[in-house]
This record gives C-alpha cells, sequence and structure tokens, in this order.
C-alpha cells in the first residue's frame, strides 16, 4: 500500500475569501493576501506529492456581502478546498475586531480535523490572526507550523507613529499589541517563515525578539501566467477600456496605470500630485487609478473612503478631466486586460507606495508586458533586478516619480527591451510551479530536522482513548507495564493515550521516560490544572483561560496560612492553579471544614484531599475529571470510549459518570465509596495488571464504532 500523499492546511482567516470572482480591493483586508493564498493552494495541489489541501477561514452571513461567503465548503481545484468556518457574529467583520472570536475558531477547526479523522502534515497560517490559531493548532496536533506575515505589526506600529498618531490611538484603534504578540508567538513556534522578499526578511522580521534567519526561507510569490499575458494582434473589446473611455478625451494616449487597494499607504494622493503637477505628463499621458470595488462611498470604511475623496478632490484640483481615470467598479477579469490596454497604449505601470513587502502587481505588469516605475521600498528592489523591466524611485518624493514615468514612456526603444525583459524574466523566476517546487524542497528539507517535526498526535484520528493515573496506576508493576505499552503499539492507530497525575509536568515526563513509557498524546498534570500534548508539550491555553474563573490564590493562602496540620509544599510543587500542602490527618481540619472557611471568605475553590497525605487547592473548575471532559469535549471524544484507570481520591471525578472506570487494586482507601457505581469496575490486578483486566471486562479494544461515531462533538467553547 502506498504512502498517502501530503495533507497541507492552510489558514487565513479574514477577508472575503472565493475560488472565483475574487473581490480583491473591496475593503483593506480583502487583498493580495486572498490572492496569494488561494494560488499558492491551487499550485500546490498541480503537485503529484500533494493529496489534499484545505484552506479554512471564517463563514459570513451578511446580506451586504455575496451569499457565497456563506457556503460552508468551495472547491479550488479537485485536490484543494475552501472549508468556512463559524467565528463570532454572522456578518463580516474587519480584523481588527475578530480577536476575541479567533478561539472560538480554534475549536471549529479542530471538530473539522476530527471529523477527517486525519491529522494534516503542516499548517500554514497567514497573517497575525491566523498566526494566532495556526501556532496552538499546531502544537495540539504535533505538526510543523509555517508561518507568512504578508505584514507586521511592529513595522505598521512604527509607520502610524510616524504619521503622527499616538500609541494609544494606534491601539485602539488596531489592536496593535496583540498583534505583536502573535507574531512574537509564530516566530518562536515557526519551523519555517516564508517571506517574499530579502528586504523583508532584514528589515522587517529582523524586528522581532524570535527573529531567527535559520527559520527564514525568502520565497517570492508567483503569478498566474495563464491570465497575465501581453496583448494580441486582435484587438479585443474590453469591458473596462469602455468603463475608462467614459473619463478620457483620448483613450489612445499611453496610460499610466496604477492598481491598489484604497489603502494611505499606496500613496496614489502623491502619484495625483506628480502628474497632476506635470505639464509634460499632461501632454503626452493619461492616467488610471483603479482601487478596486465600490458602491456607496458613504458605506465604505473610514481609510479606504479618504483615499478615494482625496482622488476626486486632487482629479478636481489640477483640472485632471479627460485625463485621469478611477472607475468605480472591476470584475475579476478587467485586471488583466487593463494591463494589456496600457502595454498596447505603450504607457507604464506605476506601484508608488510608501512600503511595499513584495509587489504582486508588479509581476502582473511584467508578465502583460508592461513596463513599471516602482517604489524603491522593499520587495520591487529584487523584482526589477531579476526581470529588469523598469525603474525604482523614491516614492516621497513626487518629482522623482514623475520624472521615473516621464523617462519610462519617452525612450521607446528602452520601452521595448523593458517590456520583452520583463515578459522573459517574470516566466524565468516566478511562475507558481516554481514557487510550489521550492516551497515543497523547503518542506523536504524540514521533515529531515527531526527536532522541527514532532510526532503527531493521535487525538483526530483514535476511536478510544486510555486515560491513566501514574503513580501506582500506569507503574508499579513493570511486567504488566511491558504488556500494555505492547497492546498500545499493537493498537496504536485506534487507541490515543494520556495521563493524568497529581504530579508537575517535568515530573510527570521524567518518570515516564525513566519507566521506558512512550509519550503520551496528552499529560493533564498538576492534579487536572495543566493540559498539555505530546512531545512538544504544547500547552492547552482554553483550558488555562477556563481557570482563571474566580481564581483568588494570595486570599485563599492567607486564609489557609495558620490552619494546623496543613505545611505547604516546597516552591517547586506549586503552580499557577494549584495551592499544595502536606497534611498530617491527626491535626487537620476535615475538607468540609477547610471548604467553610474558603466559603465564608467567599472565595470560589476546588479542594482535593488525596492518599491520607496531601491537600491540593484548586480552581474550583479544577479537577482531573473536568480536565478530562474538556479534552474530550474539545477533541470530540465520546466519553463511553474512555477507559479511565485510577487508584486514589483525585482520580474519583475522573472515574465517574459516562467513562469506563477502573479502580486498580491497590487503591487507596478514599475510592471505596465508587463501590457499585455503574461505571466503575474494581480490578483484582494491581497497577497496570489492573488496567489490562479492565480493557478484557469492557473489551475496550473490541468496541465497534457506533453509526454516529464520526460526527464530531460539539465543542467546548474556548472563549471565556
Amino acid at each position: 500500500m502506498s504512502e498517502p500523499g501530503l495533507y497541507i492546511l492552510m489558514i487565513s482567516v479574514h477577508g472575503l475569501m472565493r475560488a472565483g470572482e475574487m473581490e480583491l480591493g473591496r475593503d483593506p483586508d480583502t487583498g493580495g493576501q486572498i490572492r496569494y493564498v488561494l494560488e499558492l493552494a491551487r499550485a500546490l495541489s498541480e503537485l503529484d506529492e500533494v493529496e489534499r489541501i484545505d484552506v479554512l477561514t471564517r463563514r459570513v452571513h451578511d446580506s451586504k456581502v455575496a451569499s457565497d461567503y456563506a457556503q460552508p465548503e468551495e472547491p479550488i481545484t479537485a485536490k484543494a478546498t475552501i472549508r468556512r468556518l463559524e467565528c463570532g457574529p454572522r456578518r463580516y467583520l474587519r480584523k481588527e475586531v475578530l480577536w476575541p472570536h479567533l478561539d472560538s475558531f480554534l475549536d471549529r477547526s479542530l471538530l473539522h480535523l476530527r471529523g477527517l479523522r486525519r491529522v494534516p502534515d503542516l499548517i500554514h497560517a497567514h497573517y497575525a490572526d491566523a498566526a494566532y490559531v495556526g501556532t496552538q493548532l499546531a502544537g495540539l496536533l504535533g505538526v510543523p507550523f509555517v508561518f507568512t506575515g504578508h505584514s507586521l505589526g511592529r513595522v505598521k506600529r512604527r509607520r502610524l507613529l510616524a504619521r503622527g498618531l499616538t500609541p494609544e490611538s494606534i491601539e485602539k484603534r488596531y489592536r496593535i499589541a496583540q498583534r505583536i504578540e502573535a507574531e512574537e508567538v509564530a516566530l518562536d513556534n515557526a519551523a519555517l517563515v516564508v517571506a517574499s522578499s530579502s528586504q523583508e526578511v532584514e528589515e522587517q522580521y529582523a524586528l522581532y525578539d524570535h527573529y531567527s534567519q535559520r527559520e527564514m526561507l525568502v520565497l517570492p510569490p508567483g503569478v498566474d501566467l495563464s491570465r497575465f499575458r501581453p496583448p494580441g494582434r486582435r484587438r479585443h473589446p474590453y469591458r473596462i477600456v469602455g468603463e475608462l473611455s467614459r473619463f478620457l478625451l483620448d483613450p489612445k494616449r499611453p496610460l499610466v496605470l496604477a492598481l491598489s487597494r484604497a489603502d494611505p499607504r499606496k500613496n496614489l494622493g502623491l502619484l495625483l500630485h506628480a502628474f497632476g503637477a506635470s505639464k509634460r505628463l499632461r501632454a503626452q499621458a493619461n492616467l488610471a487609478l483603479v482601487t478596486g470595488q465600490r458602491d456607496d462611498l458613504q458605506e465604505m470604511e473610514a481609510g479606504a473612503r479618504g483615499v478615494v475623496e482625496e482622488i476626486i478632490a486632487l482629479v478636481d484640483y489640477y483640472d485632471l478631466y479627460g485625463l485621469a481615470a478611477y472607475p468605480k467598479n472591476q470584475v475579476p477579469d478587467d485586471v488583466p486586460a487593463l494591463y494589456r490596454f496600457a502595454t498596447r497604449s505603450r504607457g507604464v505601470f506605476v506601484n508608488p507606495a510608501l512600503t511595499e513587502p513584495f509587489g504582486l502587481t508588479l509581476l502582473e505588469a511584467a508578465a502583460s508586458g508592461l513596463p513599471v516605475v516602482a517604489t524603491s521600498d522593499g520587495g520591487p528592489q529584487e523584482i526589477i533586478d531579476r526581470c529588469d523591466n523598469g525603474l525604482l524611485v523614491d516614492a516621497l518624493d513626487p518629482a522623482a516619480i514623475e520624472a521615473g514615468i516621464f523617462d519610462a514612456l519617452s525612450d521607446a526603444s528602452r520601452w521595448r527591451r523593458w517590456s520583452k525583459s520583463g515578459l522573459r524574466n517574470v516566466h524565468r523566476h516566478y511562475s507558481w510551479h516554481s514557487h510550489a517546487t521550492q516551497y515543497l524542497r523547503a518542506l523536504r528539507r524540514l521533515t529531515r530536522r527531526r527536532s522541527a517535526v514532532p510526532a503527531k498526535t493521535r487525538l483526530p484520528t483514535a476511536r478510544r482513548l486510555l486515560v491513566s493515573d501514574i503513580d501506582g496506576t500506569l507503574l508499579g508493576d513493570r511486567r504488566a507495564l511491558a504488556r500494555l505499552l505492547a497492546l498500545l503499539k499493537e493498537n496504536e492507530q485506534r487507541v490515543a493515550l494520556a495521563v493524568a497525575t497529581g504530579r508537575r509536568i517535568e515530573s510527570a515526563r521524567k518518570v515516564l521516560k525513566e519507566n521506558g513509557v512512550p509519550t503520551p498524546d496528552v499529560f493533564i498534570t498538576a492534579v487536572g490544572t495543566e493540559i498539555h500534548y505530546g512531545a512538544r508539550l504544547a500547552p492547552d491555553a482554553a483550558w488555562a483561560r477556563a481557570l482563571d474563573y474566580a481564581w483568588r490564590p494570595d486570599e485563599i493562602r492567607r486564609v489557609l496560612r495558620d490552619l494546623p496540620g496543613l505545611r505547604s509544599q516546597p516552591q517547586r510543587e506549586q503552580r499557577r492553579y494549584k495551592i499544595s500542602y502536606d497534611v498530617d490527618p491527626r491535626r487537620a481540619p476535615a475538607v468540609s471544614e477547610i471548604h467553610r472557611l474558603l466559603r465564608r471568605e467567599s472565595l470560589k475553590a476546588n479542594v482535593i484531599y488525596s492518599h491520607g497525605a496531601y491537600l491540593d487547592v484548586l480552581p474550583v473548575r479544577a479537577s482531573k475529571g473536568q480536565a478530562l471532559r474538556f479534552i474530550a469535549l474539545r477533541w470530540g471524544m465520546s466519553m463511553d470510549r474512555v477507559l479511565v484507570a485510577g487508584d486514589s481520591g483525585n482520580d474519583a471525578e475522573m472515574l465517574r459518570g459516562d467513562s469506563l472506570g477502573v479502580v486498580v487494586g491497590n487503591h487507596s482507601s478514599e475510592l471505596r465509596a465508587l463501590a457499585g457505581e455503574p461505571g466503575v469496575y474494581f480490578a483484582k490486578g494491581e497497577c497496570a495488571q489492573g488496567i489490562l483486566e479492565a480493557i478484557d471486562h469492557y473489551s475496550f479494544l473490541e468496541m465497534a464504532p457506533r453509526p454516529d461515531a464520526t460526527r464530531p462533538v460539539p465543542a467546548l467553547s474556548s472563549k471565556r
């Protein structure tokens, strides 16, 4: 049987994403990133090594946008599909207000994978919001994480401060601190960071604390060479040409074309100043500013509306009527037609952006045979160096922009050389096939670096889960443990393993390794207050947020400080959500009395007494049992497919309920109260032998899946 091909999971949360009729430029969130993700998915899906690609994005039910964005899924190609997940309110939201809903997106992503019963081979997140989800998801699943920032928060904050905005206003509008922190975490977790240019690496990613040159891969995006090509000999009656002609007195003049989102960073106002103030350009050429879709100007987002209003005002100020076009509406096929029309007119494409991490429009122009004049910032430096199809200018200097455009239009032989050179070199350096091939080559190198590729979790694919306490349950009988581990190895595709212990994570990991126990899929440690996944010990941040509820540890310590019979355990045993004491049972108050003391002080807590010697005070929502149920819900695992083994009082809550419980033969007296409860089996065998006995008792490995076993259980929301 041949090995399955790669399953790549991409995440791009914000913007309006659909496979066809892309509405690029509709708003600041629906731009080049959308096109990049879709084109990358298409190109990768054409390679034989790739079996499946899912692009996860947000599902939108909003009468103000097309109904396409409410469809749960949409094919991109035969092997690549957009999967739209519920996330927050039904309406369309700009990316800055999505942050509170991203934990819900994470939960829905887990349910999607549980429904597939398959773990992706890697996760590639696009932009900071997707990185917030992707880093956690990759950690939970134990798969490599790849990140593409597209634009970065530290760079944006610098530019906004330079424009005179205050730190407070920037934070209020853009939630920039949260974005930067998500980017830092992404860089810390990424096995690979895909950047578009060396400038992006050296001047943008290098600003981050977790920047590492080793993880960086400079891989310029490709261009769809089937869509972008020079004009043929026949003149086509392109729709957009008619739109431009409504504005222009002489549409046959050379066209100075700028095409971008209506974003202040694109610097279209300065281009208008350069053109409007130039007598020689006004005498020689037309100007077209294409800024995407707009219906009602008053309904546009404030920043985009400001750009369009500035264009209209400057056209009026310089009296460019008949010389400047700024059409309202374009369909996707209009974009290639615009480039071809500008090429036929012997015009030039201009990108005057203040900052340009890459510059995909420059490649589209090159593929259309259209020379370019571009900002000297970022990606255009490398594009023009490779393609030799234009020149760079200072985007802050209108005189330099004007001179560059005039030079490009005035020398006919150089225009022809630039046109041919751009066309030849864009095919050589910037095809999507080349991009996808280099991408996979980097992934193959990645898989050879064992440190970058952790073991995948079995949680989305397993049909059963064995959960065991460590001391006195899993450990204690070496021969029985060896038989149990061999049985789990035989059934590793069907059964995942979790341990639940009072130990801290470092101690649990060490003792398991010493006893030859492979790394479990899940660690529930510190009496259920911490959940970690796999060899990399990825923490479950959603569980930590759940435990913050009503947790006042300093006040709890104050109330219990002077109680007789309680002695605080060493600092290494204290955790963020666990206060631990050694107990002298002859002098200490009963657990019920400790509960009353805390309640009188309006302190909510869970008090657990175990082995007749230890007392743990936890958040009111914390316990091994609660942690186990959180995991089962989070991963879509029915509790009647979970076998739980324990030996002491802090295991009691795990053993109750719909799970299949086993109390091993060497149990402590605290568990005698469970005798006779349904679903709790008291084994005669001690330690791992008792677990083996229970596996036979419940026919745990032979249980046929229920008819609805593949149907995901609704996720426990991680939003608190």
